[in-house]
């Protein structure tokens, strides 16, 4: 799939003030590992499960990738503005190569996590506790599901999760798999 052209910064700023839980203006290490832990409470998985740890080693090591790009330490923030650089080009400039590296190991991490039945996919009802779990109004997550199953087999593989995210972040779609 070709990268739009633009990426849509009013969705990427809604995403790092729902990182920034403490509204300081900054996203630290702390914030990225307490949101893996409230989507790992929310499902009410153990926090010490393969799928739990996936999570949040996913999402640490997102922060981690986006302080390296910025130059802060591990232990650093990042403000809003770096964050969207660091996203414009690690991300967007690289292509599908760049969004591939940053973004799908934690969809593939959070697709583990709400894959209850264990097939290696979302069901709706699966797809639905994941909307909910990162605080997106699930009233409209059948509508949802059925325009990221492209193929149109009742199931979300990784690879749909992915471009759906894709699609959100670029404006070309508007199911919001981010939370807002």
């Amino acid at each position: 799939m070709a990268m739009p052209t633009a990426i849509n910064n009013d969705r990427l700023k809604k995403r790092f003030q729902k990182w920034d839980v403490n509204g300081n203006g900054t996203v630290e290490k702390a914030d990225f590992h307490a949101e893996a832990e409230r989507i790992i409470e929310a499902f009410g998985e153990d926090a010490s499960s393969p799928q739990a740890r996936a999570l949040v080693d996913a999402y640490l090591a997102m922060f981690d990738f986006f302080a390296s790009k910025v130059g802060v330490a591990a232990s650093g923030a990042i403000t809003e503005e770096q964050f969207l650089s660091v996203f414009e080009a690690a991300v967007h400039a690289e292509g599908d190569a760049g969004f591939n590296r940053v973004v799908r190991p934690t969809v593939a991490a959070m697709v583990g996590l709400c894959d209850t039945d264990g097939d290696g996919e979302l069901n709706p009802s699966e797809f639905r506790r994941w909307l909910e779990a990162i605080g997106v109004d699930a009233s409209s997550a059948t509508e949802s599901f059925h325009a990221i199953d492209t193929s149109g087999n009742g199931k979300l593989t990784v690879a749909e999760v992915v471009n759906a995210v894709r699609a959100y972040l670029f404006g070309t779609m508007d199911v919001p798999l981010l939370g807002h």
